[in-house]
């Protein structure tokens, strides 16, 4: 008799622990799933990054050996490999003019890119879109 009270307070003292550990779950959840989901974010942002930073310096080159600036332009949007770069893509500066290219002038390229974000709760906190800008500057050969 005695052993079997034990056994039903121990099994009480179960139950409740599985309560417990529900709340704690619907506690730290929130907080696990947003540190995830701005992870991936943060992710996304760094590799968009890095295209338009390598489509820039991809530009700059046929700048520094004497191409056109609709040959410039063709390249770069030709090198980034994002989604909607058609329309979020912005070629911002090529300077000199292309008149006004001659050896040893550096030639510099600057373009900007809006990344829109995708998780609906960093989407408030964050600016959105992203707005991503890449330069570089190579010298006319």
């Amino acid at each position: 008799m005695i052993k079997v009270k034990r056994i039903l307070k121990s099994l009480r003292h179960i139950k409740n622990r599985r309560g417990q550990s529900l709340v704690e779950l619907a506690l730290i959840l929130p907080i696990i799933v947003l540190l995830l989901f701005g992870t991936v974010e943060f992710g996304r942002v760094f590799h968009s990054y890095i295209n338009i930073t390598s489509a820039v310096r991809e530009g700059a080159r046929l700048g520094a050996v004497g191409r056109t600036d609709i040959e410039i332009e063709d390249r770069i949007r030709e090198s980034v490999t994002l989604a909607n770069a058609d329309t979020q893509l912005s070629i911002l500066k090529i300077y000199p003019v292309e008149s006004a290219r001659t050896p040893g002038i550096p030639v510099e390229i600057e373009i900007q890119y809006d990344l829109p974000l995708v998780t609906p709760l960093l989407g408030d906190i964050l600016p959105n879109p992203v707005p991503l800008k890449a330069s570089a500057t190579m010298r006319h050969e």
